[in-house]
Parts: structure tokens; C-alpha cells; sequence
């Protein structure tokens, strides 16, 4: 099959998934999605595909929706992109196709439209006839008027995600050079945004003057690479150079390094939540190690909620460093309580009412002789809406749990985020309209806590003022007020976005 045949196979896939929407039936498990993982990495002499794979592979847990990868050979850019898990995606027979020395990889979760086959990255497009390809780790708050805006200037679109947005500003840019388009660009979008763009013979990178999102710099046999997290470069036997900084615009092409301060930095606010669940745990952010770090959110909950019992026990795997930490601190000793199967993807099947429990239970299943007759303490990063933990609870009494002291490593949840994190709308969240000991009736525990802002700035041993605690106390860093109503599928409601892609081009 050649490449052209390849690329229309997958618009095919594309068009299918285009008239129904995309849509799949998914238990609800209570879950918070971050978005997106990016990795580029610019080698001379060498294919690069196989490399990015094995990166998008490292950062898979940003993003399960889709993935895609773009590649340069100096002169022509080829993308291979679709819905599905990187190792669903990729095979020996269609990256051998993406031939090239520089290139780009995205793995998706949306919070900006719908899972379908054209909103998947990187996007293709052209400025003054020159290629380039774009992914994106983010969420832009200004969107909406961006894209009227564009349409009223005559742009077309061709998805629903805000990286098109950006796309688009560089494609119409009167900009002589794509450099300056890009800085245009970037000059009036707003919101959280770590960004890849591949040119022909460049790889640059922009991360938003608020470091919302991580990005990090690294280097391979004299070679620069930029990911989202640390892990990728471990998983390639990269070394890690320097995190991006906030506002900083990254070059890299055959004369080496460029770096500039592209936008000023008014305030830092790296998502706190980075630090309590998206970041793997073995990935370092301000060369902190962030098993290390939700260790200590753990020691800092026992000290401020300690609780009389037998075992300490985690909802894996996120709440297992906390759950360490909490039995380190209390010399409560820590034990499985679940096992985890981690091979649950989405499933077409509706759980008839007589096993609606079955979404926990396909992830979760209590060790039934390690707690029976205990006094446990169950450690969580978060409760959004209260659905998956309230399951949880009932699944441990149904096993002969005595009692149950719930902990919680973060503070609770109250306002929604808009800057890339799809967790809940405020009316959604339990914590919003319910006190402490509301929740704590409603789950049917004996006790629970929350761990305080004070307690998870202590465990994280960083400045508060650096972090972005909005989803905690509604102290937005960037101007909110031209969001009337968040509705991540508002784009895809619009009928002036183009029905199906009809310009997509692979060179």
C-alpha cells in the first residue's frame, strides 16, 4: 500500500467516525484526564519515528484517545495519525513510511472536542506554501473568539480543537517568515498551551508564559529532544538538560540551539495537580521526583488527619505513593488492598442494573483476606463527583471491612479547570455542595480528610506562589471572563466548522 493509499485509509477511518460522532458507551469511573503528551526530538542522520514511538509510549498516560506522529526529511512532512493507544496506532508497517530526521508525536485526551478522527495530531498545514505540523498540550480559554474572529476573516476549519486555532493564526499570518507568524500567534492566545512545531527543517517549541504544562529539554547522542515529562527521555536513554522555561521559544535546526523569551512571565502557575496525579510517577518536575513528592502529601495527611486502624491501603495506582507515605508516617503498616486489572479499555456493553458496580469492578478487586475484620485506611488523590469512591466503599464493607477511615491527598475539588484538565463541571463536583461530613455520610465511611493546601505546598517544598491552585480555591492566573459557559464539544456545535476534511495534504 503506498503512502497516499495509506493516508486515504485513514480518512476513511476518519469519515466513519465523523458521522457517528465518535462516541463509544464508557463506564464512568469518577476519573480526572489530562490532555495531552507531546514529544519531538530533531536528529541529523538518523529516522526518528521509531524514537518518538517509544516517547509517546513513555507519556501514554496523558493522553489514551489518539496518537499521531510527524516526521521531516528536510524537504517533504509526512503524518500518520488515529484514534486508539500508541501501540494500537503504530506498527512496523506504517512507520517504515515516516522517513525523516526531525519530527514530532502527540498522544491525546480531549478536553476541547470530540474523540474523533480529525481532531487527532499533530494537524498539518501550510504558511506562504511552507509545511509545518503543530501538536499541542494544553487548553486556550479564548477560543471562541479567536475562531470567530478567523472565520470572519475568511479562515476555514477543518476540526474542533483549539490547536487548530493556533494553526490557523500562523497559516493567515502577514508575517513574512514563520517564526514571526508564530510569535504573532502566540501574541493573542490565551490560556495554557506547550506547544511542537515541525517545519521542514525545523523543530521549535513554545511553552505559555504560565507553565501550566510541563516541557522539558533533553539531549541523545548530540541530539535535542523536548517531551512533556522526564519519563520519555529515560525510556530512550536520553539525558535531561533543563525544564522549558515559562514564555521561553525554543529553535532547533542544523546550526543547534536557539532560545528566546518569547512572552513575559507575570505569574507562574504550574498545575499543582502535575505534582498529585498526571505526572508519571517516576518523572521529575523542579528536579523533584514525583513519587518522592506524593510520598510526602502523604506524611503530611497522617500528620493532619491520623486515624486509630490495622492497615493502610491505596486505590491504585495513583493513591499508592500517598498511601506509603501515610503508613511511614503513622507506623500504620501498608498493605494491597485491590488488585488492579490494568488491561479494562473502553467497552461497548451497557452493565445491566443488577451489576452497575461492574465499571469499579472490571478495575478493582478487593483482597478480601487481607481486610476482612480490619480497621483500614483508604488513601485516594481525589474525589470528584463521589460515584467511583462511594463504590469503592461499599465494595470493602461487602468484603468484612470493619471500618473505613478515607484520606485524601489533596485538598477538595470545588472549581472546575480551564486550562486543560477535564475533571468536572462545578455543579458536578461533591464537594462544591456538600460539606466534609456531608461527603463522609454520603460515602458512609467513619471518617474522612482531606489534605490542606498549607499540607500540599509543605509535601511539595516549592513556593505557592509558583503553582495554580484554581481547582482547589478559584484563584484563576489568567482572566476567565470570556468563558460564558465551558463546554469542551462547543466547537463541534458550531455548523460553521467544515463537515469533513477536505485539503488534507501528507507533503
Amino acid at each position: 500500500m503506498s503512502i497516499k493509499e495509506e493516508y486515504k485509509k485513514n480518512l476513511t477511518k476518519g469519515k466513519k467516525f465523523l458521522k457517528t460522532g465518535g462516541n463509544s458507551n464508557n463506564f464512568n469511573l469518577d476519573e480526572i484526564h489530562e490532555e495531552c503528551g507531546i514529544f519531538g526530538i530533531y536528529a541529523s542522520g538518523k529516522n526518528v519515528a521509531e524514537i518518538i514511538f517509544y516517547g509517546l509510549q513513555a507519556l501514554q498516560h496523558r493522553g489514551q484517545e489518539s496518537a499521531g506522529i510527524a516526521v521531516s526529511d528536510g524537504r517533504n512532512i509526512l503524518i500518520y495519525k488515529d484514534l486508539g493507544l500508541v501501540s494500537s496506532v503504530f506498527n512496523e508497517q506504517n512507520l517504515a513510511p515516516l522517513q525523516g530526521h526531525i519530527g514530532i508525536g502527540h498522544s491525546r485526551y480531549s478536553t476541547k472536542g470530540k474523540n474523533v478522527w480529525r481532531n487527532s495530531q499533530p494537524l498539518f498545514r501550510t504558511f506562504k506554501g511552507q509545511s509545518f505540523a503543530i501538536a499541542h498540550n494544553g487548553n486556550l480559554i479564548n477560543t471562541e473568539s479567536l475562531r470567530r474572529t478567523q472565520i470572519k476573516n475568511g479562515a476555514r476549519f477543518e476540526t474542533s480543537t483549539d490547536t487548530e486555532i493556533i494553526a490557523s493564526l500562523i497559516e493567515t499570518s502577514e508575517k513574512e517568515n514563520i517564526e514571526d507568524a508564530i510569535r504573532d500567534a502566540i501574541s493573542v492566545i490565551k490560556g495554557s498551551f506547550s506547544l511542537l512545531i515541525l517545519t521542514c527543517d525545523k523543530l521549535m517549541a513554545i511553552r505559555d508564559p504560565n507553565g501550566f504544562r510541563p516541557m522539558v529539554l533533553g539531549t541523545r547522542g548530540g541530539n535535542y529532544i523536548i517531551a512533556s515529562e522526564t519519563c520519555a527521555l529515560d525510556i530512550i536513554d536520553a539525558k535531561f538538560i533543563r525544564e522549558v522555561d515559562p514564555g521561553e521559544f525554543l529553535i532547533i535546526d542544523e546550526n543547534g540551539l536557539r532560545s528566546q523569551m518569547l512572552l513575559p512571565v507575570k505569574r507562574r502557575s504550574m498545575c499543582v495537580f502535575e505534582l498529585i496525579y498526571f505526572a508519571r510517577p517516576d518523572s521529575y518536575i523542579y528536579n523533584k521526583n514525583m513519587y518522592e513528592v506524593r510520598h510526602k502529601m502523604g506524611e503530611e495527611l497522617a500528620k493532619e488527619a491520623p486515624a486509630d486502624a490495622d492497615l493502610v491501603i491505596s486505590v491504585p495506582d495513583s493513591g499508592t505513593p500517598a498511601a506509603v507515605g501515610y503508613s511511614a508516617a503513622s507506623k500504620i503498616p501498608y498493605a494491597e488492598g485491590f488488585i488492579k486489572n490494568r488491561y479494562v479499555g473502553r467497552t461497548f456493553i451497557q452493565p445491566s442494573q443488577d451489576i452497575r458496580e461492574i465499571g469499579v469492578r472490571l478495575k478493582l478487586n478487593p483482597l478480601k483476606d487481607m481486610i476482612k475484620g480490619k480497621r483500614i485506611v483508604v488513601v485516594d488523590d481525589s474525589i470528584v463527583r463521589g460515584n467511583t469512591s462511594k463504590q469503592i466503599v461499599r465494595m470493602l464493607y461487602n468484603a468484612g471491612v470493619k471500618e473505613i477511615h478515607m484520606r485524601i491527598s489533596s485538598p477538595p475539588l470545588v472549581h472546575p479547570c480551564f486550562y486543560g484538565i477535564d475533571m468536572a463541571t462545578q455543579t458536578e463536583f461533591i464537594a462544591n455542595h456538600r460539606t466534609v461530613e456531608d461527603i463522609r455520610k454520603y460515602l458512609g465511611v467513619d471518617s474522612l480528610a482531606y489534605l490542606s493546601i498549607d499540607g500540599l505546598v509543605r509535601a511539595i517544598g516549592e513556593p505557592k506562589a509558583d503553582f495554580c491552585f484554581a481547582c482547589f480555591n478559584g484563584d484563576y492566573p489568567v482572566d476567565i471572563s470570556e468563558i460564558i459557559k465551558y463546554d469542551k464539544f462547543s466547537i463541534d456545535n458550531d455548523d460553521r466548522m467544515e463537515k469533513l476534511p477536505t485539503n488534507i495534504k501528507t507533503r
